[in-house]
C-alpha cells in the first residue's frame, strides 16, 4: 500500500490531512514535496479544474478533474502535463485538495464535507 493510499484510507474515514506528494505529473500547480491539505469530498460539487484524491483504474492519484459526466456520478482524472488517466465514479473520489504550502485552493472549501481538524503527520495525536 503506498502513500498516497494510506492518506485515501484516512479521507475516507472523514480526516482532514496534510501530506508531501512526490512526483511532477502536477507542476506547476503542486510541486514534488508541497504540503498539500485534503478533504473528504462531495463529489457531486466537482468542477474541472479541482485537484482531487481518487482511485483510477487500480492506482491513488491526486490528480486533476479534468470532466464531468453528473448523469453517470463520474469525473475524468488527469495529470496538468494533458495525460488522461480515466474515467472514475463518485465513491472513488475520496478528498478534495484545500491547500498547497498553506495557499488556499480557489473555490475548493464549498466542495468539501465536514472533517475532522487537520493532524499533520508526526503531529500530536496523528496516526
Amino acid at each position: 500500500m503506498g502513500m498516497l493510499d494510506v492518506q485515501a484510507d484516512r479521507v475516507r474515514a472523514g480526516a482532514t490531512v496534510e501530506f508531501r506528494p512526490t512526483g511532477t505529473s502536477m507542476v506547476p500547480l503542486v510541486h514534488s514535496r508541497q504540503r498539500v491539505r485534503v478533504a473528504p469530498a462531495d463529489p457531486a460539487l466537482l468542477e474541472p479544474g479541482d485537484i482531487v484524491l481518487a482511485r483510477v483504474s487500480g492506482t491513488m492519484y491526486l490528480h486533476l478533474v479534468t470532466a464531468v459526466d453528473t448523469p453517470r456520478r463520474r469525473v475524468q482524472i488527469s495529470n496538468n502535463r494533458g495525460h488522461i488517466n480515466g474515467w472514475t465514479s463518485h465513491d472513488r473520489v475520496y478528498g478534495i485538495c484545500l491547500a498547497v504550502d498553506g495557499v488556499p485552493r480557489p473555490g475548493a472549501a464549498p466542495k468539501a464535507r465536514a472533517t475532522d481538524s487537520p493532524k499533520p503527520q508526526g503531529a500530536p495525536g496523528a496516526p
